[in-house]
């Protein structure tokens, strides 16, 4: 059974930074896609960004673009999400997933993580 934890979430003033973390057991990391997704209160998940095959190819979300950035660690089965310049809009549960089947990257995603909160204050 595939595993996601996701750490690293905290408060923060807008203009700061925060790195997530996503620790996969159970799975083959290497093989995977792995995306980032958030909610915040009243409003339907959203896709942040996704990295695929061992950084092969990564892909964000027009929101995100230029202040967020993933990479992977094989040998430590993480994923990580760097946020800079982070905005009030940012705040949300932030959510790790994983995805094995060939596809989309952007959909298909059966494992995920139990989510950590990022805070953004202005």
């Amino acid at each position: 059974q595939v595993q996601l934890v996701e750490s690293g979430g905290g408060l923060v003033q807008a203009g700061g930074s925060l790195r997530l973390s996503c620790v996969v057991s159970g799975g083959t990391f290497s093989r995977a896609a792995m995306g980032w997704f958030r909610q915040s209160p009243g409003k339907a998940r959203e896709f942040v960004g996704v990295i695929t095959w061992s950084g092969q190819n990564t892909f964000y979300a027009d929101s995100v673009k230029g202040r967020f950035s993933i990479s992977g660690d094989n040998a430590k089965n993480t994923v990580y999400l760097q946020m800079n310049s982070l905005k009030p809009e940012d705040t949300a549960v932030y959510y790790c997933a994983a995805k094995y089947s060939s596809g989309s990257p952007f959909t298909g995603y059966n494992y995920w993580g139990q989510g950590t909160q990022v805070t953004v204050s202005s």
